[in-house]
């Protein structure tokens, strides 16, 4: 796809991205990082060890969900400038524009992205 097809996918991700970017901060109180975040609130608090440590598992989840989703969004802006986006990374295949409309991150076709969770269960 050509640059100035990919543009409406371009805007998409960029919002996607600050959007992204400004909840990772709410959550933490700012730019701090998120294992800072947990250590300061999880430093003074007075619930029992199993429970924040429940509680320390569930954030250090969210901030990797995070990671990843925003790797997924910068991939995909990296592919629009590269020329590639809306090409499987896997079998070169047009990506149909319902499915990047639904999830412009998408690097794979659906059948490509069947096999790899298959594969990489979560």
């Amino acid at each position: 796809m050509d640059k100035q097809h990919a543009t409406p996918y371009q805007q998409q991700l960029v919002a996607m991205r600050a959007a992204l970017l400004a909840q990772m901060a709410a959550q933490r109180g700012g730019d701090i990082g998120r294992v800072e975040a947990a250590s300061a609130h999880f430093s003074h608090s007075e619930e029992s060890p199993a429970q924040m440590a429940t509680e320390k598992e569930i954030e250090f989840a969210i901030g990797d969900h995070e990671v990843v989703e925003l790797t997924a969004i910068e991939a995909a802006l990296s592919r629009i400038e590269a020329g590639s986006y809306g090409e499987c990374i896997a079998c070169g295949v047009h990506i149909p524009a319902a499915r990047l409309k639904a999830t412009p991150e998408a690097s794979r076709c659906i059948h490509c992205q069947e096999a790899y969770e298959k594969k990489h269960p979560a």
